[in-house]
């Protein structure tokens, strides 16, 4: 059974959409989400992110997947003129889940989330990358369908409590994306809605996911870098149809 979603005013949108599995109503509703963003914020003005600063989570990653790098280098020089910081091709990522700063995280809890993620009870899925839409402090891909990364999450959730880690947000408040460039200054977003507007008709990168890494995350250069500490496989898909 997949865990219920609901509102959350931490979380963007607040409102989950209506269908997890819908493409059409996945990224219809991030669109005008992001057209209601009045102001947005800079991204890396983030209490307690200092650079030194390093941290467990559970992401996605696509190092390999060249149909999603070349769409989003696309997009990026399209908003190029924006001057926001555009996500490096080896920075890309989904992030899943905060498991918690490295000081709060003990080496042996770590080979416990490594052991426990053995056989995640989690099938492998597709996913489609669909251009564009975004949030108060970035410009992101929409992600279709939302429901097997639900499933990772409440299963890597369910790791973390008991390896009891600080953890992060619940699976209630999931709201998943794929970042491409990073607001860097306050400013109206109306501008930036409008660049975007035209770069919808772009058709969806696919993306094959058969493992979630955990990684030991830091900031440098206003990028996201990271060490990869284990990459837990997930079980081999079911069905050879491709979600459409």
């Amino acid at each position: 059974m997949t865990p219920e979603l609901v509102n959350d005013p931490s979380a963007f949108p607040c409102e989950p959409p209506a269908d997890l599995d819908d493409p059409d109503a996945i990224v219809g509703h991030d669109w005008r989400a992001f057209q209601e963003v009045e102001r947005m914020g800079d991204h890396w003005d983030r209490p307690g992110w200092a650079d030194q600063q390093r941290s467990y989570y559970w992401m996605l990653t696509f190092s390999g997947a060249t149909e999603l790098l070349g769409l989003a280098e696309h997009c990026q020089k399209a908003l190029r003129h924006l001057g926001m910081d555009p996500v490096p091709s080896d920075g890309l990522h989904v992030t899943m889940l905060r498991v918690g700063p490295t000081d709060q995280v003990t080496e042996a809890q770590v080979e416990q989330l490594i052991a426990l993620t053995q056989n995640l009870p989690v099938q492998a899925f597709r996913l489609l990358a669909h251009p564009l839409a975004g949030s108060r402090g970035a410009v992101r891909f929409s992600l279709t369908p939302w429901r097997p990364m639900i499933r990772l999450h409440a299963a890597l959730s369910a790791v973390g409590d008991q390896v009891r880690v600080p953890g992060g947000s619940p699976t209630s408040a999931l709201r998943p994306h794929l970042g491409i460039a990073y607001n860097n200054q306050t400013r109206q977003a109306a501008p930036v809605v409008a660049a975007v507007a035209p770069l919808r008709s772009l058709p969806p990168a696919k993306l094959d996911v058969t493992s979630v890494e955990l990684v030991e995350l830091r900031r440098q250069d206003r990028a996201y870098r990271w060490r990869t500490v284990h990459s837990a496989r997930l079980l081999p898909s079911q069905t050879s149809t491709p979600n459409k």
